[in-house]
């Protein structure tokens, strides 16, 4: 059985578990505590993180953009990143946008510091930094909104790569209910369409040990 390693509330393990539900491909999830520095699973991947991908033939793949790509390529009935080069284009510069602009300067700020931080045990969550992850979501959710109001998804009329990329850094924050939705109504519209596809389902029935979800996790159109 083709197996994802991941981790909890990891934005990138959420990027590829919702692109193979969306391809419809079955496959097996096995947290990997890579804290723990397991001499099998650098052996895996010497990086040390995940995702880690292992087909049914034993290809093995790490890097959610490394996997997401290849599911592409192999798998390509679904097509999760355009038609065309123009739309190709945008779809891979919003999944950079949120992959390395949004995890910088959200997502590490306020789920690695609320949550990872307690659960690797490095010390108490620092206050600027979740200061700042709050101050600089709206930004980010403004755009979200502006991109909505011009298509149907992020990069255009079609669901896409990009679409699975901002939704896997959202949720995570979603989780611990620190979206502040009530002000972005154009960015709650466009995730709750999100939140209703099969893909996403297993998302919202995870839980951390720890770390119960914020009420409304589950709830679609809150």
């Amino acid at each position: 059985m083709r197996t994802l390693f991941h981790l909890w509330l990891h934005p990138f393990s959420r990027k590829v578990r919702i692109t193979l539900a969306e391809k419809k491909l079955d496959f097996d999830l096995k947290i990997e505590k890579v804290w723990e520095r397991r001499t099998e699973f650098l052996a895996l991947n010497p990086a040390g993180d995940v995702p880690v991908l292992i087909e049914n033939d034993g290809t093995t793949l790490a890097n959610s953009q490394v996997i997401c790509e290849y599911l592409e390529e192999v798998y390509p009935e679904q097509n999760l990143l355009g038609s065309d080069p123009v739309h190709r284009s945008e779809t891979r510069r919003l999944v950079s946008w949120f992959d390395v602009k949004f995890n910088k300067e959200v997502s590490e700020n306020i789920v690695g510091e609320k949550v990872m931080k307690k659960m690797l045990k490095l010390g108490e969550p620092h206050g600027p930094s979740i200061r700042a992850g709050h101050a600089n979501i709206h930004y980010h959710l403004d755009y979200i909104g502006f991109l909505t109001e011009k298509r149907k998804w992020l990069a255009g009329d079609n669901f896409s790569l990009a679409d699975i990329a901002a939704a896997a850094h959202l949720s995570t924050i979603d989780y611990i209910g620190d979206v502040p939705w009530e002000e972005h109504e154009a960015a709650r519209r466009w995730y709750d369409k999100i939140k209703s596809r099969d893909s996403f389902k297993s998302l919202l029935e995870d839980r951390i040990p720890g770390f119960e979800p914020a009420p409304t996790y589950e709830v679609v159109g809150k």
